[in-house]
């Protein structure tokens, strides 16, 4: 009896065993492995098997494979029954067919009939060997020529990709051993010959100019962003995480006939601050997928926070877009919606999905927070309670309106309404409910036909009350994709934080060339081609970056090389007197504006001219390569040598002149550098910046213990009385020249008709020959 008992204990085991052992699938035990480690998937399986099991299917290795890819690729579990039905009935017999039923089910989400799935995907298609061997032979014949003259060689692919395309469902192992069956009765047996492996060409030496080609392409700046792995216009139902309701086809279609499958994005900056370095990225992604696309963008103000906004603030930001070279679509606000927002807060309401809630905003902080003991209270009342609301009979504060859901993050009931008794810079005293970003950002993307919701990686955490917001109030629901955000080091980008630094008066306003916002950088001479071209560079990640300054230093100088203009200066003038020369002075010679273009200027030395006081002394050492008493230098453009003859001093006992004879340039005298100079000049305010922090990060308490206000690098502006040669006249505002040997400047909006004021925008490359 206990032998008996043992038996069928065993046989049972044994069962239970067969029936949830992944190794009938087919997978290795490295597969297995990993399978084992998602709890889900591992289940799903299973119970794949299982029914195989109940209903009497042999789980063989192909049908295996079908299991696992089905189980792994399936994205909607609802769609699994009709398909694993079609592959334990054999009617799915092959990865090809699977696939195609995963398109279709992809393609159609809500509803499709069985019958349309079955002739997706190739069920009950037949395909003899008589039908392969017949395609087989037609394109033998027409590719007969090479297979004779390169025999075994032959390419046979394009071949097998054309038959596959003809008999679609076709088994491609019997189409493989067709095509090399028909090969071999036309080549025979292969050759000695046949076997030796393809002699490679090799390449002329007067060809051999790819390299140069290939560095050539890489410095070029990048056309347009990379964007790949988005979904086409109709199609969001195809990206991962979208919900699909019973209205999501209707509205679909309705969207795109309203639309034209167009693509459209928008860009929706808050009016309540200064544009920064990592809006420039949000800039070029939005605007440059929709120009990418032949779409449009939409500049959007998200003016829901009326106590923060100016006017100041809605002018610089499409200054800024169009600064950065993008045309807005349409210029909306948010604004424009407020009625019909309040209509839909209604409607949520009454369908039990809103709720007017008075705890208070300290109450609601966190993410431990208790549910709300009004979250249930009767439709009716919160219909009345958030009309007062809207008439003004609660304190700021008292009430809310708060939507029934959960963000990712765990958040619960975000807030939709809040009151505030502050006039709104277009609607006045119309409202004191405003609505918040989380509910007002998806309905106004609807409201668009946004087709790319587009934003950075900190909204992630929002996006199921976006898409639950649009599906609950039945609106057609547009898909949100995040991006990284953009950070730069050694610099702040709050307004709050901003604000502090011009109240301790450690730097002037917004556009301080030492901050990174976007007037600042246009102030600082930043061309908006580098600042594209650097957000180009980075691509489309979802990491969070906190970059050099010096990467989107790079391409400024990149860009400024090819477009600003040369010109001599001196920061630290020190006057040089010419006591005698080879040539007649005034000496002038033509120089191009650019090296290598046109068009160009005449540069003129006369008996006094000025060098920067750093590229003379007394003594010499042997790293330093110019001017000195014993040691001459050359002078740029001109080509003449200076020598030192005599050296003037005050009586403090500083170099006030050096008096030099000039002589021709020539194979005896080749000097170590050669230097810039100034004679018939202006006078110029210099303004010279460094990194504005010491640290890379200053808002890290861990690098910064004392706060940011305590990094603050108090010799990150020099000013400097300068000369600059005089042909440049009055130049515009913004106008960038390179002072050579010294960097990039810009001309200042503090420049007056009296007073020519530069920034600089940063420095040239390093030179050897300034030593």
């Amino acid at each position: 009896m206990l032998k008996f008992r043992r038996s069928t204990a065993n046989v049972i085991f044994k069962t239970l065993r067969k029936m949830s052992d992944l190794s009938r699938l087919g997978l290795s035990e490295g597969k297995i492995k990993d399978t084992e480690k998602n709890v889900g998937l591992c289940t799903t399986l299973k119970n794949m098997l299982k029914e195989a099991d109940e209903r009497s299917v042999e789980v063989d290795k192909n049908t295996g494979t079908l299991i696992y890819n089905l189980a792994t690729k399936l994205k909607k579990q609802e769609h699994m029954p009709a398909i694993y039905n079609l592959v334990l009935e054999k009617k799915i017999l092959n990865d090809m067919q699977l696939v195609a039923a995963l398109e279709y089910v992809k393609a159609n989400p809500v509803k499709f009939e069985v019958s349309a799935l079955e002739d997706a995907c190739g069920v009950g298609v037949v395909v003899t060997p008589q039908q392969i061997r017949e395609a087989v032979l037609e394109k033998i014949e027409k590719n007969l020529g090479q297979i004779k003259t390169q025999r075994y060689r032959f390419n046979s692919g394009p071949i097998m990709g054309m038959i596959r395309k003809e008999l679609k469902w076709a088994d491609g192992k019997l189409v493989k051993q067709e095509i090399d069956s028909q090969i071999s009765s036309i080549l025979g047996a292969k050759t000695a010959e046949d076997s030796k492996p393809a002699q490679k060409v090799k390449q002329k030496k007067s060809e051999k100019k790819p390299a140069a080609i290939a560095k050539e392409v890489k410095s070029e700046e990048p056309a347009e962003l990379s964007f790949s792995g988005f979904h086409k216009p109709g199609e969001n139902y195809t990206t991962e995480g979208y919900v699909v309701t019973n209205s999501t086809m209707r509205l679909m279609k309705e969207h795109l006939e309203r639309t034209g499958s167009q693509v459209r994005t928008r860009f929706p900056p808050e009016p309540n601050g200064i544009l920064h370095i990592g809006h420039a990225k949000a800039i070029n992604i939005n605007f440059g997928f929709a120009r990418a696309h032949d779409g449009v963008c939409f500049l959007r103000y998200d003016d829901t926070n009326p106590e923060k906004e100016e006017e100041k603030f809605f002018k610089s930001i499409l200054d800024m877009v169009t600064w950065l070279g993008y045309t807005p679509y349409k210029i909306t606000h948010s604004s424009d919606n407020f009625q019909q927002l309040y209509d839909l807060a209604v409607k949520l309401i009454k369908s039990g999905d809103a709720y007017v809630c008075h705890q208070t905003a300290e109450e609601m902080k966190g993410f431990e927070v208790k549910e709300s003991p009004w979250r249930n209270r009767p439709v009716e009342e919160s219909l009345l309670l958030f009309e007062d609301m809207k008439n003004g009979k609660f304190d700021e504060g008292a009430a809310t309106l708060r939507m029934k859901c959960v963000l990712e993050e765990g958040k619960l009931d975000p807030v939709a309404y809040r009151i505030k008794y502050v006039p709104h810079h277009r609607t006045g005293d119309k409202w004191c409910i405003y609505p918040t970003y989380d509910y007002t950002h998806c309905l106004c993307d609807s409201f668009e036909d946004i087709t790319h919701s587009l934003c950075t990686k900190e909204f992630q955490n929002r996006r199921s009350s976006y898409y639950w917001l649009c599906n609950v109030l039945e609106q057609y629901c547009p898909v949100q994709w995040e991006y990284g955000r953009l950070n730069i080091g050694y610099t702040i980008m709050s307004k709050r934080k901003i604000s502090k630094l011009i109240a301790e008066g450690l730097v002037a306003d917004f556009d301080d060339p030492r901050l990174f916002t976007l007037t600042a950088l246009r102030r600082r001479g930043f061309p908006p081609q580098a600042i594209n071209t650097f957000v180009k560079k980075l691509g489309l990640t979802g990491a969070l970056t906190q970059l050099d300054p010096l990467m989107l230093e790079s391409c400024v100088r990149d860009e400024l090389n090819n477009t600003a203009d040369r010109v001599m200066a001196v920061l630290d003038p020190l006057k040089l007197t010419v006591v005698s020369c080879d040539e007649k002075l005034p000496y002038s010679v033509t120089v191009p504006n650019i090296p290598g273009k046109e068009p160009s200027h005449e540069v003129c030395i006369n008996n006094t001219f000025y060098i920067d006081r750093s590229d003379f002394r007394i003594s010499t050492d042997k790293d330093y390569r110019r001017l000195s008493t014993d040691q001459t230098v050359g002078l740029k453009h001109v080509g003449m040598v200076a020598t030192v003859t005599q050296v003037v001093h005050s009586s403090e006992g500083e170099v006030t002149e050096v008096k030099v004879k000039l002589a021709k340039l020539s194979d005896t005298n080749k000097p170590k550098a050669f230097i810039q100079w100034v004679s018939d000049y202006q006078v110029a305010e210099v303004r010279e910046y460094s990194r504005l922090f010491n640290h890379r990060s200053p808002e890290d308490p861990e690098e910064v213990p004392g706060g940011f206000l305590t990094d603050v690098n108090t010799d990150s502006l020099k000013v400097h009385t300068a000369y600059v040669e005089s042909r440049i006249g009055s130049p515009p505002v913004y106008t960038a020249y390179q002072f050579e040997r010294i960097g990039y400047f810009t001309v200042d909006q503090d420049t007056c008709s009296n007073k020519l004021v530069f920034n600089n925008t940063v420095s040239l490359r390093e030179d050897s020959g300034k030593s």
